[in-house]
């Protein structure tokens, strides 16, 4: 996935400053809220994915490894910290939470 986006980056000329990539992220992920409040009717109702959803959550992606580019942050090593992170905190406390 990370070289698509890069090849997708650089085929445009998409390359910015790195705080323009994170409120890009945090915009992608506001309307990915607001697609599931739509989809869910504010929790009244249970959640029916939609093409809408699968859309937003691939733009929070794009945004997402966008950032990650600009920053020179390798996902999937990024990923695997995460997961050892919480693999510890469920082994210590027996949750995820920090």
């Amino acid at each position: 996935m990370k070289d698509k986006v890069t090849a997708f980056l650089d085929k445009y000329n998409l390359r910015t400053d790195p705080s323009v990539r994170y409120i890009d992220l945090v915009s992608e992920v506001g309307e990915l809220g607001k697609e599931l409040i739509k989809a869910t009717d504010y929790g009244k109702k249970g959640f029916v994915r939609t093409d809408e959803t699968v859309g937003e959550i691939g733009d929070c992606l794009f945004a997402l490894f966008a950032l990650s580019y600009e920053l020179g942050v390798d996902m999937p090593a990024a990923l695997d910290v995460a997961l050892a992170k919480y693999e510890r905190r469920f082994k210590n406390k027996g949750n995820c939470g920090s």
